[in-house]
């Protein structure tokens, strides 16, 4: 394995979390989450009477996504770190990044925009909830990166002989050749 592959598969602080372990991808399921509920209240504060409870409790989660962006950037951050400079991993984890950013300046600004009318609920204005759908959508295509810096260039990921280790058991004792199937 290359020394720079290697490199990415480390965390950078025990605070990003344990090699193999990273504390990231576990953090991120708070915010997108959070933010797909508070959609689905929007929308629905569209077709049921006495909207106002949906409404308010849309605003509500999108403050929990924003707590927890904070978290699943600080360690997002750190995983950025180890990926070394001028890779494709590492242009990806930027784009990544910065939509994830921007996501979650779209989110923070709807917060502001509806928390005037917390306490005069009706439905969500056409607004904040077509601002919740865009930045719901940049997450998507960050997710979708998030998952090619794991799953492609293997960020964080431990590397295949430890990876061996959980297809291994008494009777394969030494059996730790990767072979790739053959499909027809």
């Amino acid at each position: 394995m290359i020394e720079p592959q290697q490199q990415a598969k480390h965390p950078v602080s025990l605070m990003a979390g344990p090699y193999g372990h990273p504390f990231h991808p576990i953090l991120v399921t708070v915010p997108i989450g959070a933010w797909t509920a508070s959609l689905v209240f929007d929308i629905a504060s569209h077709v049921t009477t006495g909207p106002g409870f949906l409404a308010q409790g849309s605003l509500w989660l999108i403050a929990i996504g924003l707590i927890g962006a904070l978290a699943a950037a600080s360690t997002g951050f750190l995983d950025l770190f180890a990926i070394p400079a001028g890779t494709p991993a590492s242009r990806t984890a930027l784009v990544h990044m910065t939509l994830n950013l921007t996501a979650t300046a779209g989110y923070a600004a709807g917060f502001a925009w509806r928390y005037g009318s917390y306490h005069h609920p009706g439905p969500v204005a056409a607004g904040p909830l077509a601002l919740s759908a865009v930045c719901l959508a940049l997450l998507g295509v960050s997710g979708f990166l998030g998952g090619r810096l794991a799953f492609r260039y293997g960020v964080r990921v431990v590397d295949e002989a430890t990876q061996a280790s959980g297809y291994t058991g008494p009777d394969r004792v030494g059996a730790h050749s990767i072979t790739p199937r053959r499909t027809s």
